[in-house]
């Protein structure tokens, strides 16, 4: 047995950002790593995952999860093969999914780690595509905004890891449309010639609500949410009588230092008869074993496609977060640390 790791590099957050998030609120730290207790086990992470919820627990407010601690390691999800276990359910050299990513080495307890089948999936896709993001996506659409087939939907944020899932969810349970709107024009060439979208549009060249009702003529009946402001306005302006919104995701408001006007036309809710719902898929985890079962059938027969923005090695963990709040991945923003 080759002998265990006794330091780590992990990253930390050392300030609190005041709007958009610098790389100097954050600093990369060599710490040793802890001994692996009884029903413990140690991971070398291979990848970890950067999501936009992430900003918003650099702020000390409460919240549905608590606020990262300053000069701690930051979590989130990540992959990795074990390399030490007292655990007896999980053995040296299985691939698990666990919460403790920006660290190159997680001791955790065993029952906060899943088993992942690399023979499914590559590991990296239990971050986005059989993953977190992917179960949101599912859990979204088709609990929360009870989803039926020959619905229309529109989806912002759509060439990310959940806006591009559940385009493509849509269309395999029978939506009878679905728009994404992106923020470039290769990213909604992917949408539309990758992912089967009906139309898309870049929001960047013209009034979302004109894009969208150009996009739709005939109405929306769902509108998954990633973006909020304008996107949500324009969404209520199209949906129908009786329309479901599933917010997941208010991207555009995270870094905003003043307060941003919500939408002019809400009081359209009443006349539409509209339902607005917020998402949290920790709410949802009971629909985890039917998704992995439809969504790697999926993934293996191709039916369902996803895309990774790689960046290699844990000193750029940070630029990728970055990069990530800016819109520069195309799917899943992943940190590799062995590429």
């Amino acid at each position: 047995m080759s002998e265990l790791p006794t330091t780590g590099r992990e990253w930390h957050l050392v300030a609190r950002p005041h709007g958009w998030p610098k790389p100097e609120d954050f600093a990369l730290r060599e710490a040793p790593v802890p001994e692996v207790g009884e029903g413990q086990i140690l991971v070398r992470n291979s990848c970890f995952s950067v999501d936009p919820y992430m900003r918003g627990r650099m702020n000390d407010v409460k919240s549905y999860v608590p606020p990262f601690e300053l000069d701690r390691p930051m979590e989130g999800g990540a992959v990795g093969e074990v390399l030490a276990s007292r655990a007896p359910e999980i053995s040296v050299g299985d691939h698990v999914l666990h919460g403790l990513g920006w660290r190159e080495y997680a001791v955790l307890d065993a029952k906060r780690a899943a088993k992942i089948d690399t023979s499914r999936a590559p590991a990296s896709a239990y971050l986005g595509a059989l993953g977190m993001p992917g179960l949101t996506a599912y859990a979204g659409l088709l609990e929360v905004a009870s989803f039926k087939e020959g619905d229309a939907v529109f989806v912002s944020g759509a060439a990310g890891a959940v806006g591009s899932q559940v385009g493509q969810i849509a269309k395999l349970k029978g939506a009878s449309r679905v728009i994404g709107s992106a923020g470039s024009d290769e990213k909604v060439r992917v949408l539309v010639e990758e992912y089967g979208f009906d139309a898309a549009f870049n929001y960047k060249n013209g009034p979302v609500a004109e894009q969208l009702k150009k996009a739709a003529p005939d109405g929306i009946d769902v509108y998954f949410d990633n973006v909020g402001g304008d996107h949500l306005e324009a969404a209520i302006s199209s949906l129908n009588v009786h329309g479901r919104v599933a917010v997941c995701g208010m991207i555009s408001q995270y870094n905003a230092t003043e307060p941003t006007p919500a939408p002019r036309n809400i009081a359209l809710v009443i006349g539409k008869r509209l339902r607005i719902q917020g998402l949290l898929v920790s709410d949802h985890s009971h629909l985890q074993p039917k998704f992995i079962e439809e969504g790697s059938a999926w993934v293996q027969s191709g039916a369902l496609k996803y895309r990774e923005t790689k960046v290699s090695g844990i000193e750029k963990g940070v630029d990728a977060f970055l990069g990530m709040l800016r819109g520069e991945n195309t799917g899943k923003m992943i940190v590799s640390l062995t590429d």
